[in-house]
């Protein structure tokens, strides 16, 4: 039966990053570092659209559905020696395939036909803007906000583990927060069960705060779990929230905005965040100098720390926390603190030859450190002390790839546009699964853009990933949307799994079903929980996979009023910070602008929700 057109006022589609930040201040090794790109990340508020009659679906394509067994092409997209994409619409030289374990497999599925271009619907998030459309996107932005004075920051909703991991180097045990992605440790037993009723509740929601004037957009990001707290950023603030009722506990306010903010937590409740020193204004868009410990418990600012390269204070792009260190990483060096005390452990060396763009946390500390020049880099992957930064394993990738972000540390995972093959602005061409105790490479993942949903922030956001998650020696991976098998011109997606020894496919696949498209968030022990995406008559559903079967168990639906569903219709999973602990869903937004002060529509930082 054909399904009736979604109605024309569904929400516009909120944007999965914002432009980057600019360059720090300088005083690091220079390096001859030209200026760091915009390719395809970030992207500007869209202003809401006015209503539209939905456009005429495409023809269905013909041939088995998405992801089914496919004899191998001759030469099929991903194998050696095919030229890909560039990201300027130009042919690229093929990217180095003399890595082990890459290449070996076919992708998932033939890559799809075109289709006629469609208006983004609720229910599936869109498609990943392609490399032009990210280009052209990105100069109006740039533009926009030189003229306009406004400053932008946005992030995905990479996030871990709800307190399953701990770390094993140094003196602090971290638990992880309540979101998506990253290493778990898979040997626990999984802790969310499916409630008697599973139909959810609003537990409450947050308005989205207005910002100063003169400022187009202003980050929140940053959202955390304790066993009585929500925390949320808001504009220079951090509230902490009562997890059930929505009311105030507590308040830490901020000279201003925070810039970045880490998903990970001590065992008791610590995190940390890079801020701005002032709120920004037209004539001066401030620098992310400040590095705070925050007690989310207690909601009390323990400690604020800068350093310096050279003479100048460092503007850091991202923080993390492993094994009781804070630390933080930029195109100027990283530098780390004790969580306990504030004491700075190391901070870059002005005769440095190389310098640590970011870091990943959590059971290891992982730098991703850049040596040479520009268009002339090589990154070296580096498992290090927490407490001294010695290097303990190094993988050199090859050089030319300019960034790389870390997936997970333990396993050590990492994500790499090569070539800038991916021509989607996900960051992602490929997966390098590490040995982190000797170095070495176990396996070399493909993972074409047009076929795998996964994104990364490799430039700036190290630790940012959405649509997959890491477990039991698996990198579990989102599938692009495409056709269902209905009639009704509906967009759908699956789950994949790939073994991280071998760097092939496990045969495992987790359907989202018709009008739905399901992400990962995070791993409950041996199980996948993730988001699923509804049609635009449907509430969302949180789901357990179970790691062995790939039998999904619902564990919440959410309520399917209109009201309640154009506020979780802004909230992509490519976007939005969603976390899921003990059956409370929290969905929030990463930043407030001047498009939400500005529209009559009532606009929400934060949408709670929560099963009997």
């Amino acid at each position: 039966m054909t399904q009736p057109p979604p109605p024309p006022n569904q929400p516009p589609q909120q944007p999965g990053f914002g432009p980057p930040q600019p360059p720090s201040t300088p005083g690091g090794p220079d390096l001859n570092k030209a200026p760091e790109p915009g390719y395809g990340y970030p992207q500007a508020p869209q202003a809401p659209q006015a209503p539209q009659t939905p456009a005429a679906p495409p023809a269905a394509p013909q041939g088995p559905g998405y992801g089914y067994p496919q004899q191998p092409p001759a030469a099929g997209y991903g194998y050696p020696g095919q030229q890909q994409p560039g990201a300027y619409g130009q042919p690229q030289q093929p990217g180095p395939y003399g890595q082990p374990g890459y290449g070996q497999q076919p992708g998932y599925g033939y890559p799809q036909p075109p289709t006629m271009p469609m208006q983004p619907q609720p229910g599936g998030g869109g498609k990943k803007f392609n490399a032009q459309a990210a280009i052209i996107v990105s100069a109006v932005v740039a533009i926009a906000l030189i003229v306009g004075g406004g400053v932008w920051y946005a992030s995905s909703s990479g996030k871990d583990d709800d307190k399953e991991t701990t770390a094993n180097s140094g003196d602090g045990k971290n638990k992880t927060n309540g979101g998506g992605g990253g290493g778990g440790d898979s040997s626990s037993e999984a802790k969310e069960k499916a409630p008697a009723d599973t139909n959810s509740k609003v537990l409450f929601q947050v308005p989205s705060p207005k910002v100063p004037k003169d400022v187009t957009s202003i980050s929140t990001s940053g959202s955390w779990l304790t066993d009585t707290v929500y925390a949320k950023s808001g504009i220079a603030e951090i509230v902490g929230y009562d997890r059930a009722k929505g009311t105030e506990k507590w308040t830490i306010d901020l000279p201003g905005p925070v810039c970045e903010a880490t998903n990970r937590v001590t065992e008791d409740n610590k995190t940390a965040i890079t801020f701005k020193p002032a709120m920004p204004t037209k004539g001066n868009p401030q620098a992310c100098t400040q590095i705070a410990v925050i007690d989310l418990e207690a909601g009390k600012e323990l400690w604020t720390k800068t350093a310096k390269s050279g003479t100048m204070p460092i503007s850091f792009n991202n923080v993390t926390i492993s094994g009781g260190t804070v630390a933080a990483g930029s195109t100027s060096g990283g530098a780390a603190w004790e969580i306990a005390s504030g004491k700075q452990l190391w901070a870059p060396k002005t005769s440095d030859s190389c310098y640590d763009s970011g870091y990943g946390g959590g059971e290891k500390l992982v730098a991703v450190r850049k040596c040479g020049s520009y268009e002339q880099r090589q990154l070296h992957i580096q498992n290090i002390d927490p407490k001294s930064g010695k290097v303990i394993a190094e993988y050199k990738m090859d050089e030319g790839i300019e960034y790389a972000a870390v997936v997970s540390t333990d396993p050590l995972i990492v994500a790499a546009d090569v070539n800038e093959s991916a021509g989607d602005g996900s960051g992602i061409s490929d997966f390098f699964s590490i040995d982190n105790k000797t170095g070495k490479l176990r396996a070399r993942i493909s993972a074409p853009g047009d076929e795998f949903a996964a994104r990364c922030d490799g430039i700036y956001k190290l630790e940012k990933c959405s649509g997959l998650a890491v477990g039991d020696d698996k990198l579990y991976i989102a599938t692009e949307e495409h056709e269902g098998a209905g009639e009704s011109y509906s967009q759908t997606n699956e789950i994949v799994a790939f073994d991280l020894a071998t760097g092939k496919q496990t045969g495992q696949r987790a359907d989202a079903g018709e009008d739905y498209t399901i992400t990962p968030l995070r791993m409950d022990g041996g199980n996948i929980l993730a988001y699923k995406r509804p049609p635009y008559d449907k509430g969302g559903q949180i789901v357990s996979i179970d790691g062995g079967t790939f039998k999904q168990t619902t564990l919440m639906e959410n309520p399917a009023t209109e009201t309640v569903r154009d506020v979780e219709a802004r909230m992509s999973p490519d976007s939005a910070e969603i976390l899921f602990s003990q059956g409370s869903l929290y969905m929030s937004e990463v930043f407030a602008s001047d498009f939400s002060s500005a529209s009559d529509e009532k606009e929400y930082l934060v949408i709670a929700f929560g099963t009997s």
